[in-house]
């Protein structure tokens, strides 16, 4: 069986990858070429962020003040709040994790600094993977990319009343904007987001406290409609979502089997020139994909 030919009926293109948690070579497809993770690119952070405080560099417990103005855009958490955010650091990953915080993600990016989190990444062997801006300066580049000045002038623009650029028009140059660019905006490939799961799942990307933190808060992601959707109930889930713009939609993450074997799994997708299938769908092709390529090791 082809397993990229559930994306491609619906207008999909894509590539996804399955190995045993522990060790052994995987299953899946166009798993080495690059893709726009989204949200998953926040693993890498939490793991960073986990490692510096388990090495006594970073004091977890630290409050950091989330003033009320300037925040980064986002559908959940802080960026929909009106007052002034007082949270630890320890606290800013598990918001990031769970419900996909952006304001929470940006504020470890502050604190860790890009050249460190890339630094994590390439410390596993993922060469490939590289995070090249905070979620407000990428949001800021598409809107402009999109033909405007800021980004919220692009979230208020209605065509029906404003006029030009048509929603058309936005949607096509969404699909071309730098930032959904994987060569050059933020990347990754489905082989080393696995490779990364499964240093985390067995204590080898660096401390083995914060691995088992990040496992642990991946356990309570909200989200349950993609990888979990292929499974029953009797199997875990722990996994990190992510879309972008209405083109990307991922997830990437470890299931665990009511015999007990686990298996790391990432799948990304991408939707095509006017494709205007269903994110709902989409999410039940994630876990469809997700099933069919672990029943593989079956």
């Amino acid at each position: 069986m082809n397993l990229n030919d559930p994306l491609t009926e619906f207008g999909l293109s894509g590539s996804a990858y399955a190995a045993p948690i522990d060790s052994g070579s995987g299953i899946g497809f166009a798993e080495h070429e690059l893709v726009s993770p989204a949200s998953i690119m926040k693993i890498q952070i939490a793991l960073t962020i986990e490692n510096l405080i388990s090495q006594g560099l970073l004091d977890g417990a630290k409050k950091t003040i989330v003033p009320s103005g300037l925040r980064t855009p986002g559908p959940t958490g802080m960026s929909l709040m009106h007052d002034e955010v007082s949270i630890s650091v320890r606290d800013l990953v598990v918001a990031m994790l769970t419900i996909s915080d952006n304001v929470a993600t940006d504020e470890l990016i502050k604190v860790a600094g890009l050249d460190e989190i890339n630094r994590t990444t390439r410390g596993l062997g993922m060469e490939r993977t590289e995070i090249t801006s905070d979620l407000r300066e990428m949001l800021s580049t598409i809107a402009v990319d999109v033909g405007f000045d800021d980004f919220a002038s692009f979230v208020a623009h209605d065509p029906d009343i404003d006029g030009a650029p048509s929603s058309e028009e936005i949607a096509m140059r969404i699909e071309t904007c730098s930032a959904l660019d994987p060569i050059r905006g933020t990347r990754t490939t489905a082989f080393e987001t696995v490779t990364m799961l499964q240093a985390i799942w067995t204590d080898r990307a660096d401390e083995p406290d914060a691995c088992r933190i990040v496992r642990e808060i991946m356990v309570n992601q909200l989200t349950r409609n993609r990888i979990a959707s292929g499974f029953n109930t009797a199997t875990k889930v722990a996994a990190k979502s992510g879309a972008l713009m209405g083109v990307v939609r991922n997830e990437a993450g470890v299931v665990v089997l009511p015999d007990g074997s686990a298996f790391a799994v990432a799948i990304f997708t991408r939707r095509e020139k006017a494709n205007t299938t269903n994110p709902a769908i989409i999410d039940g092709l994630i876990g469809h994909v997700a099933r069919s390529l672990i029943d593989e090791f079956q």
